[in-house]
């Protein structure tokens, strides 16, 4: 006699665009495969359209897989849902195997009622404490995405306060003060959307990737620091080819990391130096993004700290204040575009930022494709 699999109820709750994945791709392959040994029925819904299901089974953390039946209920969250389930999958299998076989085993009903209750306890405590591990890492995630969308806070008001001081100098005319100011207070409403989504959405999920020109997002950010560079006698060399193609990305992120990128070089430069910016076209996926300056440099032991939360730039160590979040910024919208970004640095010859971005190859909002580099 062939026995028969065990039926599975699942439900995987996760937007679109984290659907590309390769942690739920290799879940969800492995769910529809032979290699489990569960008759699975998956359900997948998108917070988006049913967000009363985040209520409902009280999820705090995006993507997240749950266990409707057999009972009790579980929920897997956040990062390598794959393997939380793999490690699942044999008790749940060892689970039924008694009730599959069909034999009727006679036992003492007393020692069979505390051990029942004793394994519905112990997976009580397990639920409960993958639930305050996941608990854990959103709370972490949450103060993570505060800190950063107050450093973005950080340039439109920059930029306000030095249109302000340009206006009572007669530097810019009215007209053109209002116009900056007008810009300014959008970009800050803008932020302050984002905190209020802090609490209920990913961090990726904040992201509105789209057909991009990069030349001209990098053109605005030369154009934004302009008194940084232009008063101290600072040069901007660019290399952007004219043939370069568009990329795929989030118009506001990829404009925060040039801003930072940029005014971190210029920040670090001389009087009369100069600072270039290259991109380059290298494969049909990727376009490579450089800026380099010709400042103090990074030792090479902070190479990779340096992208860190709440590490600083060991040249600004002291003497500073705030959090140095700018490049830990970087660094996870890179990330989230499915790129990388990364350092190549002599101490005491000058430092050269490099990341990378999907080319746009027609994505569409549907698909959202955006793939781990």
């Amino acid at each position: 006699m062939v026995n028969k699999k065990k039926e599975l109820e699942l439900l995987l709750i996760a937007a679109r665009n984290s659907l590309s994945g390769s942690d739920l791709r290799t879940l969800v392959s492995f769910l529809k495969s032979k290699d489990c040994d569960f008759e699975v029925s998956l359900q997948i819904a998108d917070p988006s359209e049913q967000p009363e299901l985040l209520e409902l089974h009280r999820i705090v953390a995006l993507p997240a897989l749950i266990k409707i039946s057999p009972l009790p209920k579980q929920i897997f969250a956040g990062t390598n849902i794959f393997n939380q389930l793999k490690s699942w999958l044999p008790r749940w299998k060892q689970d039924g195997v008694i009730k599959n076989l069909g034999i009727n085993f006679k036992t003492n009903r007393s020692n069979e009622t505390i051990t029942q209750k004793e394994i519905l306890l112990e997976d009580e405590i397990l639920v409960l404490r993958q639930e305050n591990e996941t608990l854990t890492k959103r709370i972490e995630f949450q103060e993570r995405s505060l800190r950063m969308v107050a450093h973005e806070l950080r340039t439109p008001l920059t930029a306000a306060t030095l249109a302000l001081q340009s206006q009572k100098l007669g530097q810019i005319k009215l007209s053109k003060f209002q116009e900056v100011i007008f810009r300014r207070l959008e970009e800050i409403k803008l932020l302050s959307q984002d905190l209020l989504e802090v609490g209920t959405t990913r961090w990726e999920d904040l992201f509105n990737p789209q057909k991009l020109d990069l030349g001209n997002v990098s053109a605005e950010a030369i154009l934004e620091l302009e008194k940084l560079w232009r008063y101290r006698g600072i040069g901007i060399n660019t290399d952007i080819p004219a043939d370069l193609p568009p990329v795929y990305a989030d118009q506001r992120r990829m404009r925060q990391v040039l801003l930072n990128l940029i005014e971190n070089s210029l920040k670090f430069s001389k009087d009369k130096e100069s600072i270039s910016i290259t991109m380059i076209h290298k494969t049909n996926q990727w376009v490579e993004i450089i800026v380099c300056d010709k400042g103090p440099g990074i030792p090479q032991n902070e190479k990779e700290r340096i992208f860190l939360d709440r590490v600083r730039l060991p040249q600004t160590s002291e003497g500073t204040s705030g959090f140095g979040i700018g490049l830990s910024v970087c660094r996870r919208i890179v990330e989230v575009h499915g790129g990388r970004i990364w350092v190549v640095s002599k101490h005491g010859e000058g430092s050269c930022f490099h990341f990378t971005v999907p080319v746009w190859q027609g994505q569409s909002k549907g698909q959202q494709n955006l793939k781990d580099n």
